[in-house]
């Protein structure tokens, strides 16, 4: 059943799929949380693994950077491989003091300026939303895991370099309402939305505007330990 973008075989993808955009974690997430862990996906790069996580299957796809690359991806999950829940696990920068470097973000909207819905099936929003029963289930399993989660909304931004005349990252928090900025959620709400599935986000706050602190390449591939432990157990109990 390979596709354009993902030579796995028919099955080889788990009900629940974690999806990272750097193929990187993806790797750390298979090697380092799941057992039994086979590749199922090379094509490109954008790697996929399929393992088990306290005896629950649980697979784990790389999206690339940005809504379009998401949105491939995820579309060929939901449509092709019988994939039912998506939870994204990314890095975001903050755009207020309350959210800071290492929080755990969960979104409960994103905002974008993408004309990927429009384009996609004429939809106007510029707002889109994950799963509810999706969302719940990560904040029940974050109040029983001890594990601090802070509920937002996310700007799913188009451009990574903004021209300085498009405003401060103050101004763009006051008018689209955001509290932090990444590339691909927008996108995978209104798909999962489109087909009937299922998908939440949960980001860690990898550089904040607010202060200017970041973090490194590797430490954004290998120190969100906590988002993904959290996305795990969340898999777990929506296997149950």
């Amino acid at each position: 059943m390979a596709t354009p973008h993902n030579n796995a075989p028919e099955g080889a993808f788990a009900k629940t799929v974690l999806m990272p955009g750097d193929p990187l974690r993806a790797k750390f997430v298979a090697d380092n949380f799941l057992e039994d862990v086979v590749q199922v996906n090379t094509v490109r790069n954008c790697w996929g693994f399929t393992g088990t996580y306290k005896g629950h299957r649980i697979s784990v796809q790389a999206s690339g950077m940005g809504i379009p690359s998401m949105c491939i991806y995820c579309h060929e999950l939901y449509t092709e491989y019988g994939v039912e829940n998506i939870i994204r696990i990314g890095s975001a920068g903050s755009y207020t003091d309350r959210l800071k470097v290492m929080d755990v973000v969960l979104a409960d909207s994103a905002y974008s300026e993408s004309s990927f819905a429009r384009v996609l099936n004429g939809y106007q929003d510029s707002l889109t939303y994950p799963t509810k029963e999706l969302n719940d289930t990560i904040l029940r399993v974050a109040e029983q895991e001890n594990i601090p989660c802070k509920l937002g909304r996310i700007h799913s931004a188009d451009v990574f370099y903004t021209d300085e005349s498009q405003g401060t990252f103050r101004e763009l928090a006051e008018r689209t309402g955001s509290e932090c900025v990444e590339m691909e959620s927008f996108g995978l709400f209104h798909v999962a939305n489109t087909l009937g599935k299922r998908a939440a986000t949960l980001l860690t706050i990898s550089d904040s505007f607010v202060s200017e602190e970041n973090l490194t390449a590797e430490e954004r591939q290998e120190s969100f330990r906590t988002m993904m432990r959290l996305a795990l157990e969340s898999a777990v109990a929506m296997d149950k």
